[in-house]
C-alpha cells in the first residue's frame, strides 16, 4: 500500500510541472506584454553599464527575449527549403544561435538610445487559432510614432515569436533575401554565410537605417 502510493505521488509530483505550465501559459499579448516589461526594467536598471559594454546588453536581451522567439521557425525561414533541407542539423543550430546574436545586435544599439519616451502594447486580438499578431506603438525622441507588429505562432502549445514588421519593414523578408544574396556572393557556401551572418545583419541593419521614417499624422 505505502509502495503504491508513493509511486501514485512521484507520478503526481512529475505530472505538476506539465499541469502548471498549461494553466500558466501567458497568452500571445500577455507574452509580448510581460517580456517588453521585463527587458525595458532591466534596461532602466543597468542602462549605463550596458551602454559601457553592449555586449552584456546583448546577453541580457538573450535571456529575456531569447525563451520566446521561435529561432529554429525562423532560421529555417530566413534559410528557405532551398537551403535548410541542405543543412546539417550542427549547420542549423550554429545559425539560430548567429540568427539570436545578429537580431539581439540589429535592436540593441537602438534601445540603448531609448530614453522612456512611451512604448504601448496594442489590445489583444483574436487569438483562437495557431497564428496571431501582436501590435505596437513606439515613440522616437522626435516624437514620431513608429508601429510594429508581432508574428507569433503556437509552438507545443505555446506562443513563440515568428516575425516581426518595424515601421513597414518586414524583417523576416529582409533577412530572407539577405540570406539568399549572401549565398549568391558566397558561392552556395553554407558554412561560409552561416560564419558571416553578423556582417549580413550590419548590411541590413544599414538598409533599414536608409530608409526615410514614416511619422504618424
Amino acid at each position: 500500500m505505502i509502495s503504491t502510493l508513493r509511486r501514485g505521488l512521484l507520478v503526481l509530483l512529475a505530472a505538476l510541472p506539465l499541469v502548471a505550465n498549461a494553466v500558466a501559459a501567458p497568452s500571445a499579448h500577455e507574452l509580448v506584454q510581460d517580456t517588453t516589461n521585463r527587458m525595458l526594467a532591466d534596461l532602466a536598471a543597468n542602462k549605463e553599464k550596458y551602454k559601457q559594454d553592449p555586449k552584456d546588453f546583448y546577453a541580457a536581451l538573450n535571456s529575456i527575449v531569447g525563451p520566446v522567439v521561435d529561432a529554429e521557425g525562423i532560421s529555417k525561414s530566413i534559410m528557405t527549403v532551398k537551403y535548410s533541407r541542405k543543412a546539417t542539423p550542427e549547420q542549423m543550430k550554429t545559425f539560430e544561435e548567429n540568427f539570436k546574436k545578429g537580431l539581439f545586435q540589429f535592436y540593441g544599439n537602438a534601445l540603448l538610445e531609448y530614453n522612456n519616451q512611451g512604448i504601448t502594447v496594442d489590445p489583444a486580438k483574436d487569438e483562437s487559432g495557431d497564428r496571431t499578431s501582436v501590435g505596437m506603438t513606439v515613440k522616437g525622441s522626435s516624437g514620431a510614432i513608429y508601429p510594429v507588429s508581432y508574428t507569433l505562432e503556437k509552438v507545443g502549445g505555446e506562443w513563440k515569436l515568428r516575425n516581426v514588421i518595424i515601421n513597414g519593414i518586414n524583417i523576416g523578408k529582409l533577412f530572407r533575401d539577405q540570406f539568399a544574396d549572401a549565398m549568391q556572393r558566397n558561392g552556395n557556401d553554407l558554412d561560409k554565410t552561416i560564419n558571416g551572418w553578423a556582417g549580413e545583419v550590419a548590411k541590413a541593419k544599414e538598409a533599414t537605417d536608409k530608409k526615410p521614417g514614416q511619422q504618424a499624422q
